[in-house]
């Protein structure tokens, strides 16, 4: 067995995740336990070249989070430190009389070497390194660090919004999304680390010039009344091991100070600092034009270092001039012709498929001061609203009502928005996302401060008020709405209005998949006598009168009991309404026992009958005089019906009812029309009004 497989094995019989436990049991063993001077002297030269390795690590990370565990290691770094200086001191105080090596190699050099062993020059050098980093580096990381996480913070809603809106568009799946949310989480998190982070590395720096003085006058005093020194020699061991212990320290603190620093200062492209430097510095020859200019003008000037200007002039002038012959080469590269290739480089790719954007069966624009209310960093509910709509109308009207695609656009004003349909804008309205919409339901005891409008659903008078003048617009009797439902409400409207246009042959598979599952042999029968778009149509035909199409049972059962006799889809129509009459009924809102109904003057369904023939199949050819008056003596009964609580319900002929029902189904939109087949025989019929 050689020592990699002896080692392998140590390694697998090593409990995971030991490392940081043992890294901070080390941190606290040094600051308890003495340490010879030859570990102190290895732990030195670690902390460098640690410090220098992170240093690195940062200048090559080509985004702050390929480095998200940097605040970390620079707490780990700082403690680490620390640690040492409370060893270093420790050995200072207690070896310092031997000697100038007593304290270990490292901490000599740095204090013979480095300062020349003059402990005067070393303070300077020492007060020196604390201002580059405590005032300069430090400093200005930490407020760099403190920016970014605010700007983070309050750029997350705003991001979180294009996610969505690109998830909406299909212009990314639903694991991209998440991983670009997770991403926007780390970067703010990351950021508010950092800044707290910076408070360590500027704590650090105040430590250590605590430390220098107390090591000073710690070793005056103990090298002096202990050991017997004189006072000069005291001064000289003491000063020299003192500063080469500060600067040994300072240097590994200043170098991640510069790395933190450039890593809060770096700009959000995915590339590294020197690929970035080189592409935006060292790109353009005028400025190397312009410092070669001024170099040469001071190198010529009686009494300056003529060599070094000069010397650096020549320099910076050669690299404008290879930087210009450059440019030109590439530029004449690009002008020649040559032959094409499709994988030549910078070619546009091919048009495909891809390229052609789909438009969206639903839609909903926003202002950008309506972005609040979709993202849920700020309570933003209206997500959850729309998701409740579709979920409603989905259970009521029997099919799945499509995701709706939310996007800002700049284009609206600010507090507008824009439903539509299949690219078609069917709603628009203008709301405070900050305010609450009183509506004027026609019975209210006084007036409201607030913005006047309209309720954009159902055109009521309306005002916007703030919120805490709610439980006022209550008590004098307004409806009183968040805007959000305002939203929601308009675009439950939009969807049962147009619910029709919402189904097509890819949902009415969906259904009768569905329905196979428990009745398989009906939906085999009915895919084999009806055809698929025939189906579509009859469904779309009572969606239009919002009926819904829940039960598939008895509208599959229904048309293979009558396709065989006829491919009409007229007559298939009113042979599913008859099918489900008793359905149908039951979601009018306040049928009773009784069913109250308007019917038409004998004369007047003559009349009509008579204007069906010849005219476009399904359409009533009669004269607008006719038709007008009989809308406004339907109005006044629908009026009268509103005014008791009570449905509108017209009982017609078969065959006119579906013209009826079109004829007034925007201009009356609260009359039902029914046929008499419709009506179930075990439900009896009072007849309120005849229109004549």
């Amino acid at each position: 067995m050689n020592w990699r497989q002896l080692a392998q094995q140590v390694q697998n019989a090593l409990p995971k995740g030991l490392g940081t436990p043992l890294l901070v049991i080390a941190l606290l063993a040094m600051m308890v336990l003495p340490l010879p001077a030859i570990l102190l002297d290895m732990l030195f030269t670690f902390n460098i070249a640690l410090s220098l390795m992170i240093l690195m690590v940062t200048v090559y990370a080509k985004k702050p989070l390929d480095f998200a565990v940097f605040p970390t290691i620079l707490l780990v770094a700082t403690l680490l430190r620390l640690a040492l200086n409370i060893a270093s001191t420790r050995i200072i105080l207690m070896e310092g009389h031997n000697g100038g090596d007593a304290a270990g190699h490292v901490i000599e050099a740095f204090g013979n070497f480095v300062i020349g062993g003059n402990f005067a020059v070393g303070l300077v050098v020492f007060a020196i390194l604390i201002v580059i980093n405590f005032v300069v580096v430090t400093k200005g990381a930490g407020r760099v660090a403190e920016v970014s996480a605010r700007f983070a913070l309050d750029s997350m809603p705003g991001k979180q919004m294009a996610i969505d809106a690109d998830l909406n568009a299909g212009l990314i799946n639903q694991e991209q999304a998440q991983a670009r949310r997770r991403e926007v989480a780390a970067e703010s998190e990351f950021y508010g680390s950092m800044d707290g982070a910076s408070k360590f590395v500027r704590g650090d720096a105040i430590a250590g010039i605590i430390i220098l003085f107390i090591n000073i006058i710690g070793g005056f005093v103990i090298g002096m009344a202990q050991h017997g020194l004189p006072f000069g020699e005291s001064v000289q061991i003491y000063t020299l091991l003192t500063i080469g212990d500060g600067l040994v320290a300072q240097i590994p603190a200043l170098l991640l100070s510069v790395a933190a620093a450039l890593m809060v200062t770096r700009s959000g492209e995915d590339v590294e600092i020197s690929q970035q430097m080189n592409d935006q510095l060292l790109t353009n020859p005028k400025p190397l034009i312009l410092s070669a200019g001024v170099l040469f003008l001071m190198g010529i000037i009686p009494g300056m270092p003529n060599v070094a200007f000069l010397s650096l002039a020549a320099i910076t002038g050669a690299g404008a001039w290879w930087l210009v012959n450059k440019q030109k080469q590439t530029a004449q590269t690009a002008s020649l012709p040559t032959e094409p290739a499709d994988d030549a480089v910078g070619k546009p790719p091919e048009l495909g498929w891809d390229d052609v954007q789909q438009v969206d069966t639903l839609g909903l624009e926003i202002g950008y001061r309506l972005i609040p209310m979709v993202d849920t960093a700020q309570d933003g509910q209206l997500l959850e609203r729309i998701k409740g709509v579709r979920r409603k109308l989905s259970q009521e009207l029997g099919f799945l009502i499509p995701s709706v695609h939310i996007r800002d656009n700049l284009e609206l004003s600010p507090n507008q928005y824009r439903i539509s349909m299949m690219g078609v804008t069917l709603g628009s309205g203008e709301i405070y996302h900050d305010r609450d919409l009183a509506i004027n339901s026609g019975q209210v005891y006084g007036q409201l401060n607030g913005i006047a409008t309209k309720d954009p659903t159902f055109g009521l008078d309306a005002v916007w008020i703030s919120k805490q003048d709610r439980d006022q617009a209550q008590t004098l009797g307004y409806t009183v709405v968040d805007s959000g439902t305002v939203i929601a409400t308009h675009l439950s409207q939009i969807l049962q209005d147009n619910a029709d246009e919402l189904l097509g042959l890819e949902e009415v598979q969906q259904i009768l998949n569905r329905v196979k599952q428990t009745s398989e042999k009906l939906v085999e029968e009915a895919t084999k006598e009806v055809p698929l778009a025939l189906l579509v149509q009859i469904l779309q035909n009572l969606l239009r009168e919002r009926i819904p199409v829940r039960d598939m049972r008895t509208i599959l059962e229904a048309l293979i009991e009558r396709v065989g006799q006829t491919k009409d889809l007229a007559q298939l129509t009113v042979h599913v309404r008859t099918a489900l009459g008793k359905f149908i009924l039951q979601n009018i809102p306040g049928v009773g026992d009784v069913v109250e109904v308007m019917t038409l003057d004998p004369n007047l369904e003559q009349v009509l009958l008579k204007s069906m023939q010849g005219a476009p199949e399904g359409q009533l050819a009669i004269e607008p005089s006719l038709a007008e008056r009989v809308s406004q003596r339907l109005n006044e009964q629908v009026q009268q019906r509103e005014m008791l609580g009570k449905p509108a319900i017209l009982l017609v002929n078969p065959f006119v009812r579906a013209p009826l029902a079109r004829l007034f189904r925007y201009s009356i939109p609260s009359l039902v029309v029914l046929s008499y087949s419709e009506i179930p025989e075990s439900r009896q019929i009072n007849v309120f009004a005849s229109i004549g």
